[in-house]
């Protein structure tokens, strides 16, 4: 990972998003500490692909943890066809 100011990214953008694109994060500082990353988008596919995977895994362990509270609805197959209707 890279550190870099505004100006020289401004300067040397294709070099930069080169730099990001062959898997080196790159960290544009700015004022007011509003920085930012440049990162490749199969880089970014993937940390949205893990952030996802970790919000659905939180999901299953709450339901795993009512299940265990007995914080669930039990239906038979004829009731749940009934509220098909």
């Amino acid at each position: 990972m890279i550190a870099t100011k505004q100006m020289d990214v401004r300067a040397n953008i294709k070099k930069y998003f080169d730099m990001a694109f062959d898997g080196e994060p790159v960290i544009v500082s700015r004022k007011e500490n509003k920085n930012v990353v440049i990162i490749s988008e199969a880089e970014y596919n993937e940390l949205a692909k893990a952030k996802k995977n970790a919000e659905y895994l939180e999901k299953l362990n709450r339901a795993d943890e009512q299940i265990k509270n007995g914080q669930m609805v039990t239906k038979t197959m004829d009731e749940l066809l009934a509220m098909e209707k």
